[in-house]
């Protein structure tokens, strides 16, 4: 339940809003269930905020600061936080579908079982995020920061990770059905039981990675550099290693 008394200072204005918050810079604000959907929220500053359960969907937050925010079960959906200051923040089981994030800082976010699928987070850091069990499917992943993310158990169905970084993170177990890596670093990535049939890992650097028991049924590893990964149980039927750097037996 939202603190009445927080709830109307954002209310009057972010300007009535920011002036509060700096004149009380230890008061943890209490936001929980509010409804600010459709609001314009950009550059607000939300940092440490208690934020559980709040309906946000469709509003602007652009440029705004989440820096250990709790929005865990928030409703995102439609949301705009590109630029925005996540970092830190709890967003377990939080819905941001089809939100906008591009370009935002979410490292070492918690994501846990969050629903973000169809989502835009084109150039988003997400290192050392939690995004176990988390729904990304059809997701835009263009040039992210994934480095030793969690996406155990992930969903990335049809998600498209063209030119990101998967540096060391933990990608065993998730489901990559058609998932586009095209140019992707996946060097150190431990994919460990991965679902990636028919995935697009062309010209991928999977130099070191732990592919063993992985499902590469139809996947197209044209030109990926695949040298000391470990291929150890993996299904290859139907892969396309074309012009690819193979393991030195």
């Amino acid at each position: 339940m939202a603190n009445d008394r927080h709830l109307n200072f954002l209310k009057a204005g972010a300007q009535i809003w920011m002036e509060w918050r700096e004149k009380y810079p230890q008061v943890e604000p209490d936001l929980s269930g509010a409804d600010l959907q459709g609001m314009d929220l950009s550059r607000v500053n939300f940092s440490h905020a208690s934020l559980v359960q709040v309906n946000l969907s469709g509003s602007d937050l652009s440029g705004a600061i989440f820096y250990r925010a709790n929005l865990r079960e928030a409703t995102l959906r439609e949301s705009k936080f590109s630029i925005a200051n996540l970092r830190c923040a709890q967003l377990i089981q939080a819905d941001l579908s089809d939100a906008n994030l591009i370009g935002s800082d979410l490292s070492e976010a918690n994501l846990k079982d969050a629903a973000i699928a169809d989502a835009n987070l084109i150039g988003t850091d997400l290192r050392g995020a939690n995004l176990r069990g988390a729904d990304l499917g059809s997701a835009k992943l263009i040039r992210t920061n994934l480095s030793f993310a969690n996406l155990v158990a992930a969903n990335l169905t049809g998600a498209d990770l063209s030119n990101a970084s998967l540096y060391e993170a933990e990608v065993m177990g998730a489901y990559l059905y058609k998932t586009d890596f095209y140019k992707s670093n996946l060097s150190n990535a431990h994919l460990s039981g991965a679902y990636l049939v028919r995935a697009n890992l062309s010209e991928a650097d999977l130099d070191r990675a732990d592919l063993r028991w992985a499902n590469l049924k139809g996947a197209n590893l044209t030109r990926a550099n695949l040298k000391s990964a470990n291929l150890r149980g993996a299904n290859l039927s139907g892969a396309n290693f074309q012009e690819a750097i193979m393991p030195e037996l």
